[in-house]
């Protein structure tokens, strides 16, 4: 069951080459975050109090520039790999928030504040939210390691995040702070951006290696989720049975793709995000067959429990076996190519 599950979830998931789709690809307004052209350009499109650059990462539009601004700055790096910055493996992490705000994900879900709905403040990010909190150690981490990492040159401001109302402590708030705090998770994003700066930096450009940068990348991800799972499982409570499952299970799902060095460029995230839930789930919600669900998105929601559970069942040696599996290039290599077999058949 769990491998069936695997090879259904990497599948349904796979990254088809994003080479092959962008040759004829406009780039419209739907393939970017919600509100993305609004969200700040760069750091000093924020404001500047106290002679430091103050970030609300609890406002939707503000933790989109936080994402814009690494974007931006880090556009050098990829620039072989498409143009308007498309085949940038950061686009990931922006794709994945914009679609947890889109399908209200990021709002207040235990009903106490109006915060994240249309009728209060809807910008507003809540800590009660378990999607909210955990995305926090994929943007405001990512982010300051950059800054320590130097991707923003020599700024002229000290940058400060600002705290939520409630469970400040579950958070950081700046490089020091940050690196005092959690120097494990740090130090994985400040060597993605290190290694990458290197590479574009040196007379050896030309041998940057993808596949090198998705490996960085994908281990400071999983690093910063399981740091933040257990944080945040208070959270869960806010939830229906089936969104707490589900996140869950999305979770566990991450350490699999990411083994698989999965391209998380533009087109490629735009692409599998169309097969993830297209709303929160509720109570009364029954697998496989949820209303108003495709049958893609069901028979994914299904795959991921089932990985889920079976990577449970074996004290976690599926993901084990799956990692050492894909712990070479050559494995990886084979694993894409019967992800494709699988796919064209």
């Amino acid at each position: 069951l769990g491998i069936h599950a695997l090879l259904i979830v990497t599948v349904t998931l796979s990254p088809v080459t994003a080479t092959a789709r962008s040759e004829n690809k406009i780039i419209g307004e739907d393939e970017y975050p919600p509100l993305w052209d609004l969200a700040p350009e760069n750091l000093l499109d924020f404001p500047v109090k106290g002679n430091k650059i103050v970030i609300n990462a609890w406002n939707y539009q503000e933790r989109l520039g936080v994402y814009k601004s690494l974007l931006n700055s880090s556009a050098k790096y990829f620039s072989a790999f498409g143009p308007q910055n498309i085949g940038n493996i950061l686009w990931g992490l922006p794709l994945q928030h914009g679609w947890q705000f889109h399908t209200g994900r990021l709002a207040d879900p235990s009903g106490v504040a109006s915060c994240g709905y249309e009728d209060g403040d809807l910008l507003c990010q809540s800590v009660r939210s378990w999607w909210s909190c955990m995305n926090y150690y994929l943007a405001v981490i990512p982010f300051l390691g950059a800054v320590e990492a130097g991707l923003f040159g020599q700024l002229p401001f000290e940058v400060e995040i600002l705290p939520p109302e409630e469970q400040k402590d579950d958070f950081c708030y700046s490089v020091a702070d940050c690196w005092s705090r959690m120097p494990k998770l740090m130090d994985d994003w400040k060597t993605f951006f290190e290694v990458n700066n290197k590479a574009a930096s040196s007379a050896t450009f030309s041998s940057f290696k993808l596949d090198d940068a998705l490996g960085l990348m994908w281990k400071a991800h999983v690093t910063s989720i399981a740091y933040a799972l257990p944080k945040f499982q208070d959270r869960l409570k806010y939830l229906s049975y089936p969104e707490a499952d589900f996140g869950e299970a999305w979770s566990n799902a991450v350490d699999f793709i990411g083994a698989t060095h999965f391209s998380t460029d533009l087109l490629t995230v735009n692409n599998f995000q169309a097969f993830l839930p297209p709303r929160m789930l509720v109570e009364g919600d029954v697998l496989p067959s949820i209303s108003g669900f495709s049958p893609q998105q069901n028979k994914v929601l299904v795959s991921l429990r089932a990985l889920h559970e079976a990577n449970d069942l074996t004290g976690g040696l599926l993901l084990k076996l799956w990692q050492k599996a894909m712990s070479t290039k050559a494995g990886r290599k084979i694993g894409r190519k019967l992800i494709e077999s699988l796919t064209s058949s």
